[in-house]
């Protein structure tokens, strides 16, 4: 009996995520509605929070599942290649067109916020990691000196700037690039990027 509610039980989790994910995919998150989501998903209100704590705990399912997507995207474009400056640019192209065809879920990874005194639990903060290992790698290979804390470091910044590239550029932001600029000037300063870690090794 115990197995029968639990299967239930996780039919509906993943019934809720779906309709959650569906719902921020086409209207953005700040939309998101217990009882639309209930409705999407053909259960109670109740239901909702049966299968989570709270809203809050789903919008985090749903963003888990956005950076497994992301992730098995970016496997795909990085597949065969070995060249380290390449890799840079192929995450970075990656993510940018990520950010374009995903707007609403790639927004929503960063527009979430947890009521105050709530902390992100384990499990979801374990999603993030592969976005830094994957820049980590290359960098890896570009600057042999750096490792352990120095090399996360160095992901993390290079991360953030290329996100900050295009997060300011897509809203429109009056110091953002223009969108037919965009997609060439990621390149070129990821490129740089690559170009004087080698330097510097030489």
């Amino acid at each position: 009996m115990t197995g029968k509610r639990e299967l239930k039980r996780e039919d509906l989790k993943a019934r809720l995520i779906e309709a959650a994910r569906i719902r921020i995919a086409e209207s953005g998150l700040a939309s998101l509605r217990a009882r639309d989501v209930t409705q999407d998903a053909g259960c109670a209100l109740g239901g909702l929070y049966t299968a989570f704590r709270d809203l809050d705990e789903l919008v985090l399912h749903v963003n888990s599942a956005t950076l497994a997507m992301l992730e098995g995207e970016l496997v795909r474009e990085l597949a065969g290649e070995a060249d380290p400056a390449r890799q840079l640019r192929i995450l970075a192209h990656g993510y940018l067109n990520f950010a374009l065809g995903q707007r609403n879920l790639w927004a929503a990874l960063f527009e979430h916020k947890l009521p105050e005194g709530a902390e992100v639990p384990d499990w979801h903060l374990e999603k993030h990691l592969f976005l830094i290992q994957f820049i980590a790698r290359p960098l890896a290979v570009l600057n042999p000196q750096m490792e352990g804390e120095d090399l996360r470091i160095r992901a993390l910044t290079l991360f953030s700037a290329v996100h900050g590239i295009i997060s300011i550029s897509l809203e429109g932001r009056f110091v953002g690039l223009p969108r037919g600029r965009l997609e060439s000037e990621l390149d070129d300063f990821v490129s740089l990027l690559a170009a004087g870690s080698t330097a510097a090794r030489q």
